[in-house]
């Protein structure tokens, strides 16, 4: 849980990773990435109903979904599928519009990481259907927000598809992290303390550090 009782990243600074004054070294050693894993997952887990949000589960990927059409998609007319959260560690936003600033502080500090563009990506969905708001007057919204986080995929859900294929939380703002193979690392609903947010971040930068396993080493675990 990112809350009181996550404490390990914390207490043991991660190695392999340095500040951007320090430069970055993207390359953990492949067990004691492996080893720090397990423990995120671990003590997420013993953190019980705080490892969910709604119906996604940690360690699980998530139920594919595509939002197209009526349904919503990309802010170009484009589709977008949740198959698109492979290859990369991501991170994904579900968003009531009227409570867009209520983890802005998370979002900034993710920026400010300036994580490669080849480990990570990020996904906004936008919960059209959650607010009173006028669409012309989210598509206003939308436009300063892709402006200030151009990296950042913009995505619309008109009909609440995660809502009901994931149980996300409603009328809410929910953060969930997924590795390269498009597993939930975490996932959470509500305002990130200042904790949380490092918590987080501390997750991401592991994640991100964590060398991908070999494509034979994957077809064995899976």
């Amino acid at each position: 849980m990112l809350g009181s009782q996550w404490w390990y990243s914390r207490k043991r600074p991660l190695r392999g990773y340095r500040s951007r004054t320090g430069g970055r070294d993207w390359g953990p050693g492949p067990c004691r990435s492996r080893v720090a894993s397990v423990l995120v997952l671990v003590l997420l887990c013993l953190c019980g109903a705080s490892c969910w949000a709604g119906g996604l589960e940690v360690g699980a990927p998530a139920p594919r979904v595509a939002l197209s059409g009526a349904a919503g998609g990309r802010l170009n007319g484009a589709p977008w599928s949740s198959s698109e959260l492979r290859g990369r560690v991501h991170v994904l936003f579900y968003v009531d519009p009227d409570e867009k600033d209520l983890n802005e502080h998370v979002a900034q500090a993710i920026k400010r990481e300036k994580f490669p563009d080849t480990e990570f990506g990020s996904v906004a969905v936008i919960n059209m259907a959650a607010t009173w708001k006028p669409n012309w007057l989210i598509a206003v919204i939308l436009k300063r927000k892709q402006a200030r986080y151009p990296r950042t995929v913009y995505v619309r859900d008109n009909k609440k598809v995660l809502v009901r294929k994931w149980g996300l939380a409603d009328d809410s703002y929910v953060i969930t992290v997924f590795d390269r193979d498009g597993r939930v690392r975490f996932s959470r609903a509500g305002k990130f303390t200042d904790r949380q947010t490092r918590q987080l971040i501390d997750l991401l930068r592991e994640e991100i550090g964590r060398k991908p396993m070999a494509p034979r080493q994957a077809a064995a675990g899976n």
